[in-house]
């Protein structure tokens, strides 16, 4: 039996493909009309524009795919090359998961993405969402992809009262039903664009929207308070010190993180460990090498998906020749861009060093309420 929602007048799928052919929006990763998909390229762009906008990805795309312009060079390329480039984005385990990915298809598919949602599912990294994406847009499956723009759209046209996360499953099911058999790639990111550009969080363009008349929330003014969320709770703020050392031979002391948790595989500066009790009068205990160490003034703040994280810095100036404690190294200040640095590890640098070329904490951290993981 259809709940309310599932039973209520639908909106028509060709009124929403109408409006996209006209004001479908112009995306580097997007193929133009007539053209088929490029099932690397759709897939890419829907691992980067995770937890992050299209303004912010664009750039970071188009560098990526000029570095590694296949999924075979993706796939043969060092680990540590893929992290570097992806510096900056966040949610660093997307990276190495993209890179075990692309190895997964050409290992064992011969450099070929799985043409259906049930088989890209068994790729590393990839979720119910992109499965669902790259199967419509890039193989024209009839499959549902339900981002958060989608989301909102399908709560606000049904009035879903349930809040999310709980809703979920009924807006999968909602936008099931509204996929057609002909155009689900197209269908798919006509409902994206129109969340994107029509049916914004904020001051929804309503009188401009395919669904308007459909549209129950608008019917009865409340667009605005739809998609209905649960309070989260903020996580316990962590701290902590961090130890930028500078060299005679202008050389920056970092190491790598490991290669799983939280920032794995990246580079840093030498940090203590994050607790909630950390007391910064006595960071310099956890400093990595003997030095003359210096607190700066004020802290480095940053938020992870969550906790909020604050770091206290003290910096040092070692002689030339000072060799670096076991799996950490110098790095020349001139090449730090080169390193893979995530946006607290810049700030911290930054903090203690000043503006370097390519050191900006990067749009990637300004993906809605969230940041890297």
């Amino acid at each position: 039996m259809l709940t309310p929602a599932l039973s209520a007048t639908k909106p028509d799928p060709q009124d929403l493909l109408a409006w996209y052919d006209r004001h479908r929006r112009d995306l580097p990763w997007r193929a133009k009309p007539g053209e088929a998909a490029n099932p690397y390229r759709v897939w890419l762009s829907e691992i980067m524009l995770q937890q992050t906008t299209v303004a912010a990805v664009k750039p970071f795309y188009l560098n990526f795919l000029d570095r590694f312009p296949t999924v075979e060079a993706l796939a043969e390329a060092p680990a540590e090359s893929v992290m570097q480039a992806w510096a900056g984005l966040g949610y660093y385990s997307r990276a190495r998961n993209l890179h075990a990915c692309a190895k997964a298809v050409v290992d064992k598919h011969g450099g070929l993405f799985p043409a259906t949602e049930a088989e890209l599912l068994k790729l590393p990294g990839i979720g119910a969402y992109t499965a669902a994406a790259v199967a419509a847009i890039a193989f024209n499956e009839r499959a549902a992809a339900v981002d958060g723009n989608v989301e909102r759209v399908m709560s606000r046209v049904f009035m879903v009262e349930e809040p999310l996360p709980k809703a979920k499953p009924l807006i999968r099911a909602l936008t099931e039903d509204l996929v057609p058999g002909d155009r689900p790639g197209d269908f798919a990111q006509a409902v994206m664009d129109l969340g994107a550009t029509i049916c914004t969080p904020k001051r929804p363009a309503c009188a401009l929207c395919p669904w308007m008349r459909p549209c129950q929330a608008r019917a009865a003014g409340l667009q605005e308070a739809f998609p209905k969320k649960q309070k989260k709770e903020a996580g316990q703020l962590r701290k902590g010190a961090a130890f930028v050392v500078l060299r005679a031979d202008d050389t920056i002391l970092l190491r790598t993180r490991p290669p799983t948790g939280l920032l794995g595989g990246m580079a840093e500066p030498p940090t203590s460990d994050w607790e909630p009790h950390y007391e910064p009068s006595r960071a310099v205990l956890d400093a990595p090498i003997e030095a003359r160490w210096q607190r700066l003034p004020g802290t480095v703040r940053h938020v992870f998906t969550h906790f909020p994280l604050e770091l206290t810095v003290l910096f040092a100036k070692v002689p030339r020749g000072t060799p670096a404690p076991d799996d950490m190294r110098w790095t020349p200040r001139q090449k730090l861009h080169e390193e893979a640095l995530p946006g607290a590890m810049k700030k911290v640098l930054a903090h203690a060093l000043g503006d370097l070329p390519g050191l900006k904490a990067s749009a990637g951290n300004k993906a809605p309420a969230k940041a890297e993981s």
